[in-house]
């Protein structure tokens, strides 16, 4: 089959399509991935034929930007889903455009994060199958809330509501640039959400079992990610790793939105002289500034690394909590937006995480008291026990076997 992939988004939103498409292409078929520019490495390296969709969401997470300044608010849910329609209403012409283009004669779409409202357009205008793919869930469920709710606990009736309101918000978000979008290439307006289509999850099922009253056609698939084993560490960060006992990971990914330097300060006065990996992802460059205790360290692979630690504080998004998870060591997590909060609870109802601080008001004794509390033997075992399970799964190929059934359903 020829397939195309669309997302957008940051590093964890393309890398796990990225492996996905991979996944694909090494089952025989003919897969091209279009993702912002400035995350397609994992693409690059894993071999996937790939297109660079219009804009920069670097740009997006400066702290000037809308996605930063949503972050460093109040977590509203209204205020986020402007801030993410604002990126993707810049493109959705020219996205929609690109889609089209690269897919014309394709026999199915694969859609995800920002571009999921064109991609949807796209599959229209072509008329072929289209597949939704997530990494978070967005069937709806009477198991639990929206993951894009703020944190709060809702009454158990209100849990499966909860999904239609946060569409009804997310659509009117964007819905005026994706129909300006849909009249540019001949199309009428489209008048209501999409629904009924088939959804993928590179969701571990271990870290969040699949709930009882979704549809078949909703997979809970496992985490999608390609082995690294063969990754070359650098020199600097080999000797590290060899000089001493495994050291602590503390890294926040590409999200902004925080007071970078007020972290950090929380962060070397909790580790307290013990070892550290620190990954300043896309934050601040001012990170450099360290004690000889912390090693920055600039790109390198989770599910290589985290195994190589005793611990991993993190933001709590689904691709680093997944990874750590998955490596079978204890995490801290530190969310302050979306739906990290939904992913720290998560790990702490798994027994592998001790319960959640925001990262925006933390302090320093409020995380030494967190990291000596994941380092207990119940939560490291508990974290090793549930590692073991993760590492079982083959997300990829799950999500290979759906698609299969799901197109060519004969």
């Amino acid at each position: 089959m020829k397939l195309v992939a669309v997302t957008y988004g940051t590093e964890g939103d393309t890398r796990p399509v990225a492996a996905l498409c991979a996944a694909l292409i090494d089952a025989g078929h003919d897969v091209t991935l279009l993702a912002d520019g400035g995350t397609l490495r994992s693409a690059r390296d894993g071999g996937v034929p790939h297109v660079a969709l219009d804009g920069d969401i670097r740009r997006a997470l400066r702290p000037s930007g809308d996605l930063a300044s949503a972050a460093a608010g109040r977590n509203g849910l209204d205020s986020t889903a402007k801030a993410l329609g604002h990126l993707a209403n810049e493109n959705a012409e020219s996205w929609l455009r690109q889609i089209l283009s690269t897919a014309k004669g394709c026999d199915g779409l694969i859609v995800a994060g920002l571009a999921a409202y064109v991609g949807f357009s796209a599959a229209e205008k072509l008329r072929v199958p289209v597949v939704g793919a997530g990494m978070i869930p967005l069937t709806p469920t009477s198991a639990f809330p929206s993951p894009f709710l703020p944190p709060r606990r809702l009454p158990h009736w209100l849990n499966r509501l909860s999904y239609g309101l946060v569409n009804a918000v997310l659509w009117r978000a964007f819905r005026a640039a994706t129909n300006e979008a849909r009249a540019a290439v001949g199309m009428p307006p489209g008048r209501r959400l999409w629904a009924g289509h088939p959804m993928l999850y590179g969701i571990s099922p271990t870290l969040l079992p699949k709930p009882a009253d979704w549809p078949d056609d909703a997979w809970m698939c496992g985490q999608w990610i390609r082995p690294t084993d063969e990754w070359t560490p650098p020199g600097p960060l080999r000797d590290f790793l060899a000089a001493g006992d495994p050291p602590m990971y503390m890294g926040f990914g590409s999200m902004a939105g925080l007071d970078h330097g007020a972290l950090r300060r929380v962060l070397v006065e909790a580790a307290d002289g013990a070892r550290v990996v620190f990954s300043p992802g896309w934050g601040d460059p001012g990170a450099l500034d360290l004690p000889p205790n912390f090693h920055v360290v600039g790109d390198t692979p989770h599910d290589w690394l985290f195994p190589r630690t005793s611990l991993v504080v993190h933001h709590g998004g689904s691709g680093t909590t997944h990874s750590a998870a998955r490596a079978g060591v204890p995490s801290v997590v530190l969310p302050f937006a979306a739906d990290q909060y939904f992913w720290a609870s998560a790990l702490c109802r798994l027994g592998t995480a001790p319960a959640t601080t925001d990262a925006r008001h933390v302090t320093a004794p409020v995380l030494a008291r967190a990291i000596a509390a994941a380092q207990t033997p119940e939560v490291r075992e508990r974290a090793a026990t549930v590692g073991a399970a993760m590492r079982a799964e083959d997300g990829p190929a799950t999500a290979v076997t759906a698609i299969h059934t799901i197109l060519s359903p004969s």
